[in-house]
């Protein structure tokens, strides 16, 4: 890989990560494009690194909600951004979980071919297209009416809200548009649904990047040797400076209700895929 096609891919990870797009599966689509040929550990490998990069664009757009709730939390306030972080760490447990249990298993769909990523892709479609018809057109049509405004998140939500997180590590399910279009279905409020999506992320990647640095530097995963130290360089800062972008994007179009044209365009890729890839 040289830095031109990291940095096509890194531009891809910044857009596809916020976009309920699905950022894994237009990595793998943008590979496929490409004609990289790469391992399915050097592809988690490398999309973890990217992934990091958008945390940390998360950390900067959001940075003025984010202190408060890191000093609430470790300051053990007990107040309600103590409590938040609580939900976030709650809706974490289930990636957790996967990660922790079933990783070689989802490495087994990286670099597998543009087929399951098609049927994801569609499954993506299929949750927008729901959040849509069964809550975003009432709340378009009342957006004054504060029963149409919807609730805060509860303890539970975020648990539901975690399991669909998990489910959304194969590649093709985008994990912004299977969270949010989970909250939207449960009732939560949009503006908060977008926020907390966008913070539970930032745990499980942070721990799998460490995970990786722990193998690379044992000699386990060497991939900045295959991969080379230039293109993941510029894949990350790409990744981080299109994601900073694409993040305030998103939190409007979540407040305005319009991610029913992603689900359109989810559905077409996804045929494509599909056609092309079985």
């Amino acid at each position: 890989m040289d830095w031109i096609n990291a940095l096509i891919l890194g531009v891809v990870q910044g857009l596809a990560e916020y976009l309920p797009i699905s950022s894994s599966g237009h990595l793998e689509i943008c590979r496929e494009m490409l004609g990289l040929d790469l391992t399915g550990a050097e592809s988690l490998e490398f999309d973890v690194m990217l992934h990091v990069a958008t945390v940390l664009s998360t950390i900067v757009v959001l940075w003025r909600e984010f202190v408060p709730l890191c000093t609430s939390f470790f300051a053990f306030k007990g107040d309600r951004n103590f409590f938040y972080v609580i939900k976030i760490l709650v809706s974490c447990i289930p990636v957790a979980v996967v990660g922790l249990f079933f990783k070689d298993t989802i490495e087994g769909f990286f670099g597998g071919g543009l087929g399951m990523i098609g049927i994801c892709l569609c499954v993506t479609a299929a949750l927008l297209s729901f959040s849509y018809f069964f809550r975003t057109r009432d709340y378009i049509k009342h957006s004054n009416v504060n029963s149409y405004r919807g609730r805060e998140i509860t303890m539970v939500d975020a648990f539901i809200i975690g399991c669909a997180q998990a489910v959304a590590v194969l590649p093709g399910l985008s994990r912004s548009g299977t969270t949010i279009a989970t909250g939207i279905l449960l009732g939560d409020r949009r503006d908060q649904v977008a926020q907390f999506s966008f913070f539970m992320v930032i745990i499980p990647i942070l721990g799998e990047a460490i995970l990786d640095i722990k193998d690379m530097l044992g000699g386990e995963a060497l991939v900045q040797a295959s991969i080379g130290w230039l293109p993941m360089a510029v894949g990350f800062l790409a990744s981080f400076i299109v994601g900073c972008i694409a993040c305030k994007w998103m939190i409007n179009l979540v407040k305005k209700g319009k991610l029913v044209w992603f689900a359109v365009y989810c559905l077409i890729v996804g045929v494509i895929c599909m056609v092309t890839g079985f």
